[in-house]
């Protein structure tokens, strides 16, 4: 009898193992996890999601999740092309700043990715909209509202003229999160084609030389210049930080003759590029 009791118990966590198991394979994956909902933009037949990770927009790179969810059945479209169109609005003009294309998100059926560097805002956040045009089904459809965009903490972002008569924009990609020691510096280079156009630049050279403004503006070792790599279009180097605190990251951009476009060497009596970027962590 004591034996058959605990052949039914061993039983009994099998079948239990089991549903359990099936259970945890049968929840829907959240696609969604780890990233804070931005806002929605809605038309007749959808409403568009956006998320980052912080759940805001900020001045600089901003990397954008987005999903579709069609009014009527109540879901996620798995299928769409989709390009947007930042717009700030000026007293007296309008323009854009660089963004990227729209892809979907590797590895998930319903989200779609992309940036977008704002390059300023109003101290309100205000000034911005954002408009979609997309495909579902071979149907067309658009949606324009506009968004808030806050001024971030540093200086991750420049606008500027360089000595060619050409309006460049200089953003910080990364590291999100800098350590102590050797991080791979990404910047992204753009230049003003018109007031809605910022290709990318390719093939440029940006020297580096961080400093600490409150600690004598000393500098670090083993840094290197940025160059481009085709592989994402952006500008990499190596950034060397040997502690926390406010650093000022200077630069000097050369074109492909090196000639120097922006910036200055840091010396003694210059202790600041016109060029440069804000860190601090």
């Amino acid at each position: 009898m004591k034996s058959l009791y605990l052949l039914l118990f061993a039983l009994l966590i099998i079948v239990s193992s089991c549903s359990t198991s099936d259970d945890s394979d049968n929840q829907p994956i959240n696609e969604i996890q780890d990233l804070l909902r931005v806002q929605e933009l809605e038309n007749e037949s959808h409403i568009i999601e956006l998320y980052t990770s912080s759940g805001k927009f900020y001045t600089g790179y901003n990397h954008i999740s987005l999903r579709i969810k069609n009014k009527i059945s109540n879901q996620f479209e798995t299928g769409a092309s989709l390009t947007w169109m930042p717009v700030m609005q000026m007293p007296t003009m309008q323009h854009s700043c660089p963004k990227s294309g729209i892809v979907k998100e590797l590895g998930k059926d319903t989200v779609f990715e992309g940036f977008i560097i704002f390059q300023m805002t109003n101290t309100d956040a205000s000034g911005w909209s954002l408009k979609f045009d997309y495909q579902v089904n071979g149907e067309q459809f658009t949606v324009t509202e506009n968004i808030e965009v806050f001024q971030h903490a540093q200086k991750n972002v420049t606008a500027f003229m360089g000595s060619d008569n050409t309006r460049y924009v200089l953003a910080n990609i990364g590291p999100a999160q800098p350590i102590i020691g050797n991080n791979d510096l990404t910047l992204g280079l753009y230049k003003m084609e018109n007031m809605m156009t910022f290709p990318v630049v390719i093939n440029y050279t940006i020297t580096l030389d961080p400093r600490m403004p409150g600690m004598g503006n000393h500098s670090s070792p083993n840094n290197t210049d940025l160059t481009y790599s085709a592989v994402d279009n952006f500008y990499h180097g190596n950034l060397t930080l040997t502690m926390t605190g406010y650093w000022v990251l200077n630069f000097q951009l050369l074109n492909g003759s090196n000639e120097v476009l922006k910036g200055e060497p840091v010396t003694d009596e210059n202790i600041q590029s016109s060029l440069f970027l804000e860190l601090e962590f």
